[in-house]
């Protein structure tokens, strides 16, 4: 039987003394290996994050951002003389492998910036983020969105993240992240753009794993436009939410997941709709969803998965699933009644997630470490959860 890849840095566990951490992950990884891939058990003490975890986090970001290469490109060229390198081509968002991760690495930096103020890597993140966020930087990469050859680019993932990353510098009463977050705006624009243009023409969503899951992004862009404050877009997204899924009944939760998958659609899905629906609505809606789910929750059904190469730059995508459905699980936990039977054991769930999910981060192998901190912090965060349902 292989052996689990627990290596990471002490920052990537829970803030617990040293014995503790050390204790967690072998407790993880031992639940893993007996359990066929699944960790059913949990941690008693919930995951934290601390500066120290910033610290370590930030250092990975910070060097993704301004690694050109490996790179995955996925562009149509009409001519050979449109063929560039990524910098080239992005030169905000050129590094972290591919666009969609060098954009919300940028807003792991922003995140922590405003969360961690006293953090020693401070100065060195606001640097980049002035490099990389420049006026003339995001003017070249909004003409680039625009060009009618390249309306699939990022479609809609890497969208969703840039208006993440707005929604997070936008308000924000800071000298720098003003400035930044005015330049973003011409890319913003377009992407936007883009947005009302498809989403009339997206017949059926897409329910898959990866990247283009329709129910992820309808969440992401249902919080940029609450947040921007854009009936129009809002009314767009869930009226297209409830038309693909307000009448979806017994999903099959025991198909996920798939070899490759950093996300639950199932959940991604759940997480969308209890950002539409009423509370009681949403209930009476998940009853049909999941109707098993009371079961599944504890059964091994759902449960978290381990990675059997960290080295593999698709396999080690189930180190994300494990932290998608950590947060998808706990927001909607926070969208049922106190009282709901099902909330307790969702959040229980959620923090089992989390803490297996949480082990892969920092793993030293650039195939993990240039997007993971992504979906470690966003789960840690709550990110989402606040914005709330109409």
């Amino acid at each position: 039987m292989p052996m689990l890849p627990i290596k990471l840095s002490i920052h990537s566990t829970p803030a617990w003394p040293p014995l503790a951490r050390w204790w967690w992950v072998a407790s993880v990884a031992f639940a893993m290996l007996q359990t066929g891939g699944h960790a059913i058990a949990q941690p008693s003490t919930p995951v934290a994050m601390d500066e120290a975890m910033a610290e370590s986090w930030a250092g990975l970001v910070l060097k993704g951002v301004d690694t050109e290469f490996p790179n995955k490109l996925s562009l149509v060229y009409l001519n050979k003389d449109q063929i560039k390198a990524p910098r080239e081509h992005f030169p905000a968002f050129y590094g972290c492998y591919d666009w969609h991760s060098s954009v919300h690495g940028h807003w792991v930096l922003v995140r922590l910036l405003k969360d961690y103020p006293g953090m020693q890597s401070v100065p060195r993140i606001r640097e980049v983020l002035s490099r990389h966020l420049s006026d003339e930087n995001l003017k070249q990469e909004a003409a680039f969105f625009a060009r009618g050859e390249q309306k699939t680019f990022e479609r809609m993932y890497g969208w969703s993240w840039l208006f993440r990353l707005v929604i997070e510098l936008d308000g924000w009463d800071d000298a720098d992240a003003r400035r930044w977050r005015e330049n973003l705006r011409p890319l913003e624009e377009v992407l936007a753009r883009r947005v009302n243009d498809y989403l009339p023409k997206l017949t059926f969503p897409i329910r898959t794993g990866q990247h283009t899951d329709t129910g992820f992004a309808l969440g992401q862009i249902l919080d940029y436009a609450r947040a921007m404050e854009m009936p129009e877009l809002q009314a767009l997204v869930i009226d297209r939410a409830k038309e693909y899924f307000a009448t979806d009944l017994d999903y099959p939760v025991h198909y996920e997941p798939s070899g490759h998958d950093f996300f639950s659609s199932c959940w991604n899905e759940a997480d969308l709709m209890r950002r539409v629906l009423s509370e009681q609505a949403f209930e009476d809606w998940l009853a049909r969803f999941v109707p098993e789910l009371a079961t599944q929750l504890t059964d091994g059904t759902i449960a978290p998965v381990a990675v059997s190469d960290v080295t593999d730059p698709k396999i080690v995508h189930l180190a994300g699933l494990n932290l998608n459905r950590a947060w998808c699980l706990r927001s909607v936990a926070s969208a049922l009644r106190d009282d709901h039977p099902l909330k307790r054991v969702l959040v229980e769930n959620a923090e089992s997630h989390l803490a297996a999910g949480l082990a892969y981060i920092n793993s030293g192998h650039y195939e993990g470490d240039h997007w993971l901190a992504t979906f470690g912090l966003y789960a840690i965060a709550g990110v989402g959860v606040a914005d709330g349902r109409p």
